[in-house]
């Protein structure tokens, strides 16, 4: 039998409230494009301002939460009041009238991922035993994705037996109840239990200050986010080498299938050999099929390659948790995740930025070139950088 001891329930009462999360989230999200252009009659510029006004609104959130989880007493209240935010906001879209009263309503959607992310990360690795970390937020990433799996599938039948978007987004709100119950429930369980992880974060002394340059680990990650191709452009790459907008649904629930799977792998890797190296094979996987997406030319390519990139997600999602985890002490987890989740943020803003423009202006092709070779620099030089920053493989 295995000697590992066994994942909180705190653990796993917040994958729980992932998956209903994302269940309620992914069921409006995809249909925001077509509801702004077509419902509202909202253009180019005002999507493009949704996702950049909330990921921006966000990145700065999470510095701030960051900090507030530093001390464990405020935890539980910022991660209900965020996770309280996303689930009254989200269907109050379906009675806008207006495109900027959308984007307006998922800036504060965003602000609550912003006061929830960073103290939901910052107690997991605090009530979690070292020697099973990468379990633990394989866990929480992977029912993540189920729930985007999910979200979507419910939103197409909707649709398929004639509810309109509005309805679609309204019912939305039933999935975000059950989120805030079990997110109390879990927030409430924190006062009752002590700590499992090294170390209660109490132990801190309350005269330590938190470190003034964010830990290399967050650094070298955010790197790897500058260079990353974003979503929406690995979508309109499928597109362009001939996938149907119509199949693109499927496509999108299909990758978080793979995702889910993988971030359960990934996570138990991550305790078995280390979260560095198992990044490091992540950025590798991600060098190898982004080259491919550079290179592909026929629907079947652009299908398998899409598809094979959500092992990366898998491959990271868990380490990068973890290796945030061992880098600062659990005094300062809070402010270590808030900085991990807003640089990330930031960089992936500005590369999706930058290789848009080479996208638009160059090609497709060009664009995952760039990004490809961009991570191969990364995956070259990571071997270095941990030992120059004392970064131990396990």
């Amino acid at each position: 039998m295995s000697d590992r001891p066994a994942l909180p329930r705190q653990v796993k009462l917040f994958g729980a409230v992932s998956l209903l999360n994302d269940f309620a989230s992914e069921m409006v999200y995809p249909l925001l494009p077509a509801f702004v252009t077509g419902v509202l009659g909202g253009g180019a510029v005002a999507l493009g301002a949704l996702d950049g006004a909330a990921d921006a609104a966000a990145a700065l959130v999470k510095l701030v939460a960051g900090r507030l989880a530093d001390r464990p007493s405020r935890r539980g209240p910022l991660i209900v009041i965020g996770y309280f935010v996303a689930a009254a906001v989200r269907p109050i879209i379906a009675v806008t009238a207006a495109a900027w009263q959308v984007v307006g309503l998922r800036v504060v959607d965003r602000l609550g991922k912003g006061l929830r992310t960073p103290p939901r990360d910052a107690l997991i690795a605090d009530v979690t035993p070292e020697a099973i970390r990468g379990r633990a937020f394989g866990l929480q990433r992977g029912l993540d994705h189920v729930g985007a799996v999910i979200g979507p599938l419910v939103a197409w039948v909707l649709l398929s037996r004639h509810a309109d978007v509005r309805t679609v987004i309204l019912a939305s709100i039933v999935p975000g109840v059950f989120v805030l119950l079990l997110a109390t429930w879990a927030a409430r369980d924190d006062k009752r239990r002590g700590f499992a992880g090294q170390g209660a974060v109490g132990a801190v002394p309350p005269s330590a200050a938190a470190p003034r340059r964010p830990p290399f680990a967050v650094v070298a990650i955010s790197l790897f986010y500058l260079v990353r191709m974003p979503e929406t452009l690995l979508i309109l790459r499928t597109q362009r080498l001939g996938i149907a907008v119509a199949l693109v649904p499927l496509l999108w629930a299909a990758v978080h299938v793979i995702k889910a799977s993988t971030n359960f792998v990934g996570g138990a890797l991550s305790d078995r050999i280390g979260p560095s190296r198992t990044m490091w094979i992540g950025w590798l996987t991600y060098v190898v099929l982004a080259a491919g997406m550079a290179f592909a030319a026929s629907p079947l390519a652009a299908w398998l390659l899409f598809l094979a990139l959500g092992v990366v997600d898998g491959l990271t999602e868990s380490p990068e948790r973890a290796l945030v985890s061992a880098a600062t002490g659990g005094g300062h987890r809070g402010s270590a995740f808030g900085t991990y989740h807003a640089l990330t943020g930031i960089a992936a803003l500005a590369g999706g930025l930058l290789l848009g423009l080479i996208f638009q202006r160059q090609s497709g092709a060009s664009a995952f070139l760039v990004s490809a070779v961009g991570a191969l620099g990364l995956v070259i030089l990571w071997s270095f950088w941990t030992r120059q920053h004392r970064v131990t493989a396990r």
